[in-house]
């Protein structure tokens, strides 16, 4: 099992969110943090807000990622909310952002939270995974996606060496 797969419950899955705005966003990912994590709302939603003042966590490709350290926590935790309406997030390339990875990890995460961030970059910059993430119809396929993309991604390597 990778890293993703294990912080990314599907409780933690937000598909069709309506959000008209980054801030909306983050509030949003804040409540469910708050819900299904148990840390209050106005922390998580410091600690994003926080992050993205230091530059824009969008990717391109209408694909974001934001992230916070927050103190309290033992263990990375994530959410992934796919909006129903793009917003503006300062993006490289200038689109806007449908397809969000709220991650959080522990105040001292170095290490990790750089591997987590690195493993979300490259299933992001996959086409094929971001387009079946924006048709995929239930959290239990969303999740799935997360799950099982390592495993595409590895044998589609092995069927081109």
């Amino acid at each position: 099992m990778d890293l993703i797969a294990k912080l990314l419950p599907p409780a933690n899955i937000v598909l069709n969110l309506e959000a008209s705005s980054k801030k909306r966003a983050f509030e949003q990912a804040a409540l469910l943090f708050e819900n299904n994590l148990g840390v209050a709302q106005s922390t998580v939603f410091a600690s994003l807000f926080a992050r993205e003042k230091l530059g824009s966590t969008g990717l391109g490709q209408g694909v974001a990622i934001p992230h916070g350290r927050l103190k309290g926590i033992k263990e990375a935790a994530g959410a992934f909310l796919r909006l129903t309406h793009p917003v503006a997030f300062d993006a490289p390339d200038g689109k806007p952002v449908d397809l969000m990875f709220v991650l959080l990890v522990p105040e001292q995460a170095t290490e990790q939270h750089l591997q987590i961030l690195s493993e979300l970059a490259q299933r992001f910059s996959d086409k094929l995974f971001r387009e079946a993430l924006r048709h995929c119809d239930s959290m239990d396929d969303a999740h799935r996606l997360f799950t099982d993309w390592g495993n595409h991604a590895e044998n589609q390597h092995r069927a081109a060496v």
